[in-house]
């Protein structure tokens, strides 16, 4: 493996953009909010160093929304090892960074300084660094656990401090304060737990292997002398004191301690059952979890193979691919609020995030995780009444719900529309209908029109999506009420200008919006005039013919930020909302436009280095994005299509369960910022030729080989009407437009 943890750590550090990439306009924060801490694939758990910095808990920076991160702290530091963190998130006010663990050769009133760090390293599945006291930290987690090992110089009294009190970020309002708490001993060397944070309960099962150390609780920074017991009721900010477990003792120059956490959401026996599940009986589990974890990761990683000659465009596309695949939290058997075992989830951060790139590619690469995502997200429903936007270790799934509408029901119809088995799709019906008539679902239902005005297009599609699983359960009756609002979606836009109505925005602007691939896009581009029309709006929006523009610096200020904004321009992969316009050329018959502008930002908004990120990762969805660019294909979310385009590398197989894709090229040449774009000149999907942009998801699954013609100047390819992707009027079923998934003509 060639993968970066650390891409995306730091403020974004790539080349001056050229061409029409120096045209696109960044209002987000230019880093990537990723951190280097173990993690194990779509795992309960991750570790690494604790700053307090936002928003992972790791790195340097303060609170940002937009422009250049600005720094609090000079170099890298720590506290200490924390717990469940956020990866490549914004501003969403949940932090995690539950149970500090810090190694300590001071006395405890020193617990809560950092220690600059040194020779970090880290890799999938494991992190380690030195601290600057001289003590070796190495941390690697399990799916349900984590394992740390310290190193210690001699030392006549050196300790390990686990912190149950801190939580969140050391930024204003960033911390977690624990509701109840409870703390006790078990024997030497064991110790267990329970905290309520933001009203869902987490335990830990503590084991330390340095027996002959004294063990001990304490509170606020006191030793609890003789103690076995600490009890919390009625915590808040302003009676919360530090309290925890400690061991200590003596320490010959480089003997190693090793500390195993296990986590559950349900008591503190499962988490003793977890941590023994996860690495064993023994108490010195380290090596053996790391090759676990290691072994974990190669079999995810392995699932897409790519063939190229620079090693820099590897780690990037690995790394993409690792990001991708560190959320959402899967959790089985660990929901807290529902009374039977099965799958659960969280830190779903968030939909909005992610439905577009992660999701599609998770269902491909996993896509018995995804119908396990699936069904968590149902029974989330059953308990909070919503089908999430977005989803945390917490109680409340409608606490992103200004971001959009019905995003789940764009999830669960790729996997209806695949027939992937083990979902009950009657079950899961009766929760997406109901899920649309709640919160903007109901101005949309009495005025066919809902704001903020995307949250009519996300609800318009749900509207279609539901349609598609209550025609695959033959409930005609439904299919048919359900029909009547899917082509709502025209109420949002205003025909005169062929964009969006003006209207409040989470993020972006009504230009960001306006390019949805919506279900019906033949009729989307006739509603601005036709092809040309609709390709003359999108070659304004992504800067043809535009100057260079200059982005926001630290801390901008608001009409700096106005007149980026009043650029209307597209936002160059550092922010969601237009990750999926770049392709709305190829249903106007340009699919070489959408091999320039995929050109432009595959190879000058990703890179190598802590500053290799265009913006928020955001959960994968940003590294999806890359994945998907890069091998030459996009998912159309909840349609089950993929759009095909130029790939980025010579070849790449795609292994699917039980089949491959193998993506192979003719006339290629070795892309990168300074060169051309490719084009597609002809494409071939089993020999026969391929003259449509398009393979339905179904096809796609079955593998095969995808042969791509590439030459240097663009060609009629995809420029027919009856090549283009399909559209859905009002009323059609996907079958009547797509034809049987397995036997449609190319």
């Amino acid at each position: 493996m060639s993968v970066d943890p650390f891409i995306g750590t730091e403020a974004t550090a790539l080349p001056g953009r050229t061409g029409i990439a120096a045209t696109w306009w960044w209002p987000k924060p230019q880093v990537g909010n990723t951190h280097p801490g173990a993690c194990y694939p779509l795992g309960m758990v991750s570790a690494c160093a604790y700053s307090g910095a936002y928003p992972t808990g790791y790195g340097r920076y303060d609170l940002s929304t937009e422009g250049v991160p600005v720094a609090f702290l000079d170099d890298q530091a720590a506290s200490g090892f924390t717990h469940f963190q956020q990866s490549g998130t914004g501003a969403i006010r949940k932090y995690y960074n539950y149970l500090r663990v810090t190694p300590m050769l001071e006395p405890l009133d020193a617990l809560g300084r950092t220690w600059t760090l040194h020779d970090e390293r880290a890799g999938a599945g494991w992190y380690e660094t030195t601290l600057e006291s001289g003590v070796r930290c190495e941390i690697t987690v399990g799916p349900k656990s984590a394992v740390h090992r310290y190193t210690f110089p001699a030392h006549h009294d050196a300790r390990i401090v686990i912190d149950l009190s801190l939580g969140g970020l050391s930024i204003p309002y960033g911390a977690t304060v624990p509701l109840r708490a409870h703390l006790e001993t078990v024997e030497p060397g064991e110790a267990r737990g329970e905290l309520v944070v933001e009203g869902a309960p987490l335990a830990v099962h503590v084991e330390c292997d340095a027996q002959r150390w004294r063990q001990m609780l304490w509170y606020d920074r006191r030793l609890m002398a003789g103690g076995s017991r600490l009890d919390f009721d009625d915590i808040r900010a302003t009676t919360l004191r530090p309290f925890g477990v400690m061991w200590a003792g003596p320490t010959t120059a480089e003997q190693t301690v090793e500390v195993r956490l296990g986590f559950s959401l349900r008591g503190s026996e499962q988490a003793q059952a977890n941590l023994v599940a996860d690495c064993g009986p023994s108490r010195t589990s380290y090596t053996r979890r790391r090759e676990e974890t290691t072994r974990a990761w190669d079999d995810h990683l392995g699932r897409i193979d790519v063939t190229c000659a620079d090693p820099d465009r590897t780690t990037v596309f690995e790394t993409a691919l690792y990001h991708a695949l560190i959320k959402p939290c899967l959790a089985p058997d660990e929901s807290p609020f529902r009374p039977s075992d099965g799958p659960f989830a969280f830190d779903v951060c968030t939909m909005w995030d992610i439905y577009r790139t992660q999701l599609p590619l998770l269902t491909t690469l996993a896509p018995q995780r995804a119908v396990e995502l699936a069904t968590a997200l149902i029974h989330v429903c059953e308990e909070e009444g919503n089908l999430p936007i977005g989803y945390r270790m917490a109680r409340g799934a409608d606490v992103f719900s200004r971001q959009a509408s019905a995003l789940a029901q764009t999830f669960l119809a790729d996997l209806c529309t695949l027939g992937l088995p083990g979902m009950d799709w009657d079950w899961a019906l009766v929760h997406m209908h109901n899920d649309l008539r709640r919160a903007y679902g109901e101005d949309y239902l009495l005025r066919g029109l809902a704001h903020p005005v995307s949250h009519t297009l996300d609800l318009a599609f749900g509207y279609w999506c539901t349609q598609l699983v209550a025609e695959h359960v033959g409930d005609k009756t439904l299919a048919a009420e359900l029909a009547q609002y899917a082509g709502g979606w025209t109420n949002a836009f205003d025909p005169t200008t062929g964009l969006l109505l003006d209207s409040t925005y989470y993020e972006g602007g009504k230009w960001n919006y306006s390019f949805r691939l919506l279900h019906d896009m033949a009729a989307r581009i006739a509603l601005v005039g036709g092809d040309d029309a609709f390709v003359a709006m999108l070659d304004r929006f992504f800067g043809y013919g535009a100057a260079p523009v200059v982005q926001p610096g630290p801390r901008p200020g608001v009409e700096e930020m106005a007149a980026g904004y009043a650029l209307a321009r597209f936002e160059g992969l550092n922010n969601e909302p237009d990750m999926e316009a770049p392709w709305a050329y190829h249903y106007a018959g340009r699919p070489d436009r959408t091999a320039e502008v995929v050109h432009a930002a595959v190879h000058q908004c990703f890179g190598t280095g802590a500053g290799g990120l265009a913006g928020n990762d955001d959960s994968g969805g940003l590294s999806s994005w890359y994945v998907w660019a890069s091998l030459g294909l996009f998912p159309v979310a909840g349609q089950s299509l993929f759009l095909v385009s130029a790939p980025a590398f010579e070849a790449a197989t795609i292994h699917l369960a039980g089949a491959d894709l193998e993506i192979e090229t003719t006339g290629f040449a070795e892309p990168g910022p300074d060169t051309p774009p490719q084009y597609v000149q002809e494409a071939y999907l089993d020999g026969r030729p391929l003259e449509r942009t398009w393979l339905d998801g179904a096809r796609l699954h079955r593998g095969g080989r995808l042969l791509i013609e590439l030459g240097p100047e663009p060609s009629r390819w995809g420029q027919a009407p009856e090549h283009r992707p399909p559209s859905f009027p009002a009323g059609t079923r996907r079958e009547d437009v797509v034809g049987p998934s397995a036997d449609v003509p190319l």
